[in-house]
Order: C-alpha cells, then sequence, then structure tokens
C-alpha cells in the first residue's frame, strides 16, 4: 500500500497519518516488527518520522507467508472481480468457506489460497463477510491485513451493504417488513442460534419480490450480521429458507434456497464505492409457480 503525502499531512508524523487512513493499530505493531514495514520514499522509517509534500509512504501489508493451515488446492473459483485489494468471489452452493474438522479440503479457503499459490502472490485467506456452507453467492475476500482491517470496520458501521434473495416456505402476507428480534445460542445445541430476549440484536429488512402457491421469493437486507440471521428470523416467524434443515425442514436439497445476490462497498486503497450483483438463481424460480409483485405493489 502506498500513500502519498498531501499538503494537508505535511508536517505530522507517519502515525498521525496512518491513522488518518484507517491503519488499525494491529496492523501499526505489525507494520513496525516487519522488516521494510514502512518506509518513507524508500528508505525504513519510525511512525515518529515527520513526512513532507509529495513523498511516498510504502506499507509492507501482505503477509509474506500463505496459510499455514489451509492446503491450497484447484477448484471451482468463481472471480467477479479482482484487484490488488480484494477479491469480489461467486461462491458455489455447498462449498465450505473454511476447513473445519472433517472437512479440512476443498473449502472457498483451499482454491483461494491455491489461486494465490499459482499467481505467486503470498497471502492469507480473509474473507470479510461470512456465508453458510449450503448458501450460495457473492463474498468478498480482503488480500491483505489493511484492507481486511478497514473493510471489517466498515462492515461493523453498517458502510458494507449486503442483499440477498431467499425462496421461504408458506406465502407472507405482508408486502414488506422489519424484523427486529435478538439472536443468541441455543445451549447445547452446537452452532445452532435462536430468537431470544439475553441475545445480540440483529435487525433484517425484507420485501417481497413474487409469491407462489406454497412459496415467497424475497429480497433481504442484513443490518448486522448475527450467524445465521436471515435462517433464524424466518423460521421464528414460521416462514423458514426452502431446504433449511436445520431451521426448517430438509427437502429436495440442492443447499438453502438463500443468495447473496448485491454487496456495495468501499475500495479500502481509493475510497471508489464498488457495487456487484448477481442474477437470481434459476432454480429458485422453478420451486413454485411464482407471479411477481408489480411496481405499484412494491
Amino acid at each position: 500500500m502506498e500513500i502519498t503525502v498531501t499538503a494537508e499531512m505535511e508536517g505530522k508524523s507517519v502515525k498521525s497519518v496512518l491513522a488518518a487512513q484507517n491503519v488499525s493499530s494491529t496492523l501499526l505493531r505489525r507494520l513496525k516488527r516487519r522488516e521494510n514495514g514502512i518506509t518513507l520514499d524508500g528508505a525504513s522509517v519510525t511512525v515518529r518520522a515527520v513526512v513532507k509534500e509529495g513523498q511516498i509512504i510504502s506499507l509492507k501489508t501482505e503477509d509474506g507467508a500463505f496459510s499455514e493451515t489451509v492446503v491450497p488446492q484447484t477448484g471451482p473459483l468463481d472471480i467477479i472481480f479482482e484487484n490488488e485489494s480484494l477479491l469480489i468471489i461467486n461462491k458455489p452452493f455447498g462449498t465450505a468457506v473454511h476447513p473445519h474438522p472433517g472437512e479440512y479440503e476443498n473449502t472457498l479457503a483451499n482454491f483461494v489460497t491455491g489461486y494465490y499459490a499459482r499467481k505467486g502472490e503470498k497471502a492469507v485467506f480473509r474473507p470479510v463477510n461470512r456465508l453458510d456452507k449450503n448458501t450460495g453467492g457473492l463474498l468478498c475476500v480482503a488480500k491483505n491485513a489493511y484492507a481486511a482491517a478497514l473493510l471489517g470496520k466498515n462492515l461493523s458501521e453498517k458502510a458494507v451493504k449486503r442483499v440477498y434473495c431467499a425462496v421461504l416456505c408458506g406465502v407472507l402476507p405482508e408486502n414488506a417488513g422489519i424484523i427486529n428480534k435478538p439472536i443468541g445460542k441455543c445451549e447445547g445445541r452446537g452452532i445452532k442460534r435462536r430468537v431470544t430476549p439475553d441475545g445480540e440484536p440483529a435487525v433484517t429488512r425484507y420485501k417481497v419480490l413474487a409469491r407462489g402457491k406454497e412459496r415467497t421469493l424475497a429480497e433481504i437486507e442484513l443490518e448486522t450480521g448475527r450467524t445465521h440471521q436471515i435462517r433464524v428470523h424466518f423460521s421464528d416467524m414460521g416462514y423458514p429458507v426452502w431446504g433449511d434443515f436445520m431451521y426448517g425442514k430438509e427437502e429436495d436439497f440442492r443447499g438453502h434456497a438463500l443468495f447473496s445476490r448485491k454487496i456495495e462497498l468501499k475500495d479500502p486503497e481509493t475510497g471508489e464505492k464498488l457495487s456487484f450483483s448477481l442474477d437470481i438463481p434459476e432454480w429458485f424460480l422453478k420451486l413454485d409457480d411464482f407471479i411477481f409483485l408489480s411496481d405499484k405493489e412494491k
């Protein structure tokens, strides 16, 4: 990462400039320990160095090593967008994001790490948003520690927009709504979650796109990012996501009928607004005889 010192920055310390650029204290500590982690016009400096207009601060944000616990593999990897800071990937249904006990290979982490290896890039796998194994669609991966820290901060501050579509079991009567119910763990049930008064705040917005005889096609936007939030909220309402055997019932299983369809964020390097969207999966539309709402009804 490179920062060109502007007139407004002149006379400030490297530490002050980096803080204004949202470089986290954690990353700053790593950079200070790394050989040539912070340079000014090519010369290694401490964070106390004072900068002048036109100088270039360079940060060695790449890790210099692959994720030690992830085996690089070649596998299906649908990359929608890539630059020096991030990858936007269309994750397949049925592919886990991270390795876990009993499944150490054939995950998205394995495929991305293998992709980095083939390109000669040494980087750790850092997904920004989370998708369950059986959920498909757009997922953002940061390519360095700075991008991961900034995008994570943006996500927590609701500056990253995430829009899903889902096929819900049952016909929702309202055309739109907000679900504001806290979500917590189910004691003794592993990763399973439930709506509970002592849970973490969770807010989900939705609008109906189409109704069928037995199901609803809805567009869903997350304001918070709790584990299984969409699945828990709609199951609690009595309209579980189709194919969700944990919170509903397993049907002709192809994955959860839940898809990360749109994502909007700012480029960590330039601040440019980036927006990505995908079509609704064809198999979603074949799950019922859907009739789409008119613009007036929406």
